[in-house]
């Protein structure tokens, strides 16, 4: 996600001066060479078959695809190995997502149906990633890391969303031969994926005939580079490659040659998947080339009194900005409200109103995907100068309105303001869900006291504590142990994998086994670590994932009801402990209940 944000980020630039140089070159005195260049024609014969596109089609339905293509990468890595597994953190801004679609939808039909534009409504449904980040990073220190990762989670829902909105909506006449002959060669790399066949070359001409043969069934083309970038292979890195990968490097180490270096190259590669390969390769393309010639192809257009004065008194105009604006405001607003008021997920972090709030408005900064279906949905060239006015003047009034947003909430000492400024909790002092049979539980059930923990694989706080907590077993024979997961995702990466992979353990009646075993080598987490551990205890890991799921956000539940905001937190007989973590503060503690009980 960081190399995610860092490309998106660092191509903003890029694309605002691609887009400024499109605005200057259609208002320039060679603004007539402008839509010349774009319609020139570029095309391949053979034998007297002619297939030709012009540049602007070219950019729109060729390159764009490859944009596509690497959003279905991104996509498909999410949904395998990222935190879209989680449907607990995926529900909030899927709601969010749709809502920020369904509303500014709405509000453009308000005022279009009916009408000849009524088809595009579709314009503002899109968030441009590139652009929204870009704003981001502006705002800097007001918008925390767990908002950045909301909205790159809801971007991507929001990019599915719009492709499958493009692909139903703003499809032509089909050719029933052409899409036969496109189902046929999707159907035939289905298969050679199948039979594991990995040959480069095949793919490449199998997928350019695929584009091709849907561009002329009508369907738009864009739907290919998606379902392309799903079907690409995506895997955590595997022990055994990984193993191999090391001793080939150190084999070239002691013999230093052209065949090892080939050889190490080559098993160094085949350790991490064919999805993050091509994704490392094909994203600074697509954010650095691609989308800027894109821009430059669609943003030109005519800002002078004539054009101006049409799109002031145009609907379609005023739906596109009040839809970027207060549409995609509203829609995302809701969107989180709603699952959350009726606890269908939860929010990466401790996000805030005024937070969600900022990031909902700069997510109606529409560009990219939003000139792309200006060019579906209209032929009429005053619609589409009325339609692009709309989304560049939506787009500034939606970055100026987030970065308003934060800045007052942070200047005021709001709910955005440092957490010094803000507050104190007043959180509850006593367990909110009781011990009970499905809890891990290690000690006598007669014991006189009762220790819940709180943790988190990954916190060094809780690596501590399972060293003072073993001599306090040792110590006091009369004491029960509980541990609940508590994993803090934004902070803890390798966390919540950790607490799937006891939870397989738990499956064989190995929980502590693990439990201890990932505290032992904390610093060691990441897949292949935990795929050893799980190895080294006979225990066939990432299995039942969506019951496990189930477990984890149940004892994370019961932790925010109990006032639990960090790791580890304690509660001794269903009170909190607020004393040290340190062996005679909690051994004193568990001897004075001891004492109590028995008196």
């Amino acid at each position: 996600m960081r190399t995610f944000f860092k490309t998106e980020v660092g191509s903003t630039s890029v694309l605002l001066g691609a887009t400024v140089l499109g605005l200057l070159w259609a208002n320039s005195p060679w603004a007539d060479t402008y839509e010349r260049f774009w319609h020139l024609t570029l095309g391949l014969s053979f034998n007297g078959d002619a297939f030709s596109l012009d540049l602007r089609h070219w950019v729109n339905d060729g390159l764009m695809a490859v944009f596509f293509f690497v959003i279905g990468l991104e996509i498909s890595r999410e949904v395998a190995v990222g935190q879209l597994r989680d449907r607990r953190l995926i529900a909030v801004p899927a709601v969010a997502a749709l809502g920020g679609m369904l509303v500014p939808a709405g509000v453009y039909l308000l005022l279009n149906a009916g009408g000849p534009a009524a088809g595009g409504w579709g314009v503002p449904i899109a968030t441009d990633t590139a652009f929204t980040l870009g704003v981001l990073a502006i705002v800097g220190a007001r918008c925390p890391e767990p908002l950045r990762a909301f909205l790159l989670t809801l971007a991507i829902v929001d990019d599915v969303l719009a492709i499958l909105v493009i692909a139903v909506f703003y499809t032509e006449d089909l050719s029933v031969v052409a899409l036969l002959w496109a189902v046929a060669l999707l159907a035939l790399i289905v298969t050679l994926r199948w039979l594991r066949f990995w040959r480069a070359p095949a793919y490449v001409m199998l997928g350019f005939a695929l584009w091709v043969t849907t561009l002329e069934s009508g369907v738009h083309p864009t739907l290919v580079g998606i379902a392309l970038g799903a079907l690409v292979l995506v895997y955590a890195p595997r022990e055994h490659q990984v193993m191999l990968a090391g001793e080939a490097v150190q084999e070239f180490t002691i013999a230093p040659n052209a065949r090892l270096a080939v050889q190490a190259a080559r098993t160094v590669r085949q350790a991490v998947s064919v999805n993050e390969r091509l994704q490392l390769m094909l994203h600074p393309w697509s954010s650095y080339v691609i989308v800027p010639i894109f821009a430059l192809a669609n943003a030109g257009v005519r800002l002078d009194g004539e054009s101006l004065r049409h799109a002031v008194s145009s609907p379609v105009t005023w739906g596109i900005v009040l839809g970027l604006v207060l549409g995609k405001l509203v829609g995302i607003s809701l969107g989180t409200w709603i699952p959350l008021r009726l606890n269908w997920g939860i929010l990466p972090g401790n996000l805030v109103w005024g937070q969600m709030l900022g990031g909902a408005a700069v997510s109606g900064i529409g560009f990219t995907v939003s000139l792309f279906i200006v060019d579906l949905a209209f032929t009429d060239p005053a619609i589409r100068s009325d339609a692009k006015i709309g989304i560049i003047t939506g787009s500034l009034i939606a970055a100026f309105l987030g970065w308003l947003v934060f800045r007052m909430a942070w200047d005021q000492g709001g709910v955005c303001a440092p957490p010094r400024t803000t507050p104190e909790e007043e959180l509850p002092e006593t367990l909110a869900v009781p011990v009970h049979e499905n809890d891990h539980v290690r000690g006598p059930a007669t014991a006189a006291v009762t220790l819940v923990e709180y943790g988190d694989f990954e916190c060094p706080y809780c690596g501590r504590l399972h060293g003072v907590l073993e001599q306090l077993r040792e110590r006091h024979p009369d004491l029960r142990v509980v541990f609940r997961h508590f994993p803090l995702r934004e902070l803890h990466p390798h966390a919540a994998p950790a607490a799937l992979i006891t939870e397989d353990a738990a499956d064989h009646g190995k929980f502590w086994e693990m439990h201890d075993t990932l505290f032992t080598h904390q610093r060691h987490l990441n897949h292949p670590d935990l795929e050893r551990y799980a190895r080294s205890l006979n225990v066939e890991p990432w299995r039942d994932v969506p019951e496990h799921l189930d477990r984890i956000a149940a004892d994370e539940d019961s932790g925010r009801r109990s006032g639990v905001r960090g790791t580890p937190t304690i509660f001794l007989n269903g009170a909190r402990y607020h004393g040290h973590h340190d062996l005679e503060s909690l051994s004193q503690a568990i001897t004075e209940l001891q004492g109590a009980t028995r008196s």
